[in-house]
């Protein structure tokens, strides 16, 4: 299973998978997605938790298979393409992006820029850009995107410590 480093949300997918499904696939650690998804091109490795900007391109060119999505829901860009989640109940990983500010901004200033990024993402324009790329605007609260992060190094952490992952 190759990824693009120690670490990498490819990797970490890798490893919660082999945990949910109780399996063992010998991890093939990378410096970067790129060397990864090339190998995997070529045959010298077998599978890969990758990502949608970097793979979707060799999809659509019928050189790169996908079996499934790791997201909760069906993607835009592949909806005919199950989810691992349909085959291995509650398994989900997506990548996300976010804007933080300083602990000390002034909570007007948090709302306003809460409020002018929730209408860029609101955009047609940005909306199309980031389907395109196999991305899922998210609009929220800084409440929302707090909890998102507090959920997530829940999560991650556990697979961290399932799969004995340690600081390089």
């Amino acid at each position: 299973m190759a990824s693009g480093g120690n670490g990498t949300a490819g990797h970490l997918s890798g490893e919660l998978f082999k945990m949910m499904a109780g399996l063992n696939m010998v991890h093939v650690p990378y410096r970067g997605e790129a060397p990864a998804l090339t190998d995997l091109l070529g045959g010298h490795v077998q599978a890969m938790f990758g990502t949608m900007p970097a793979s979707i391109e060799y999809v659509r060119a019928g050189k790169l298979r996908p079996l499934a999505v790791t997201s909760a829901r069906p993607s835009e860009l592949l909806p005919d393409l199950p989810t691992v989640g349909d085959f291995l109940p509650g398994f989900e990983q997506s990548a996300f992006f976010g804007i933080g500010a300083s602990r000390n901004t002034p909570s007007d200033t948090i709302d306003r820029l809460n409020k002018e990024i929730n209408a860029g993402l609101a955009d047609p324009k940005i909306k199309a850009q980031l389907a395109d790329l196999g991305g899922t605007p998210l609009p929220g609260s800084p409440a929302d995107f707090a909890k998102l992060i507090a959920d997530e190094t829940d999560k991650w952490a556990k697979v961290v410590k399932f799969a004995g992952i340690k600081p390089e």
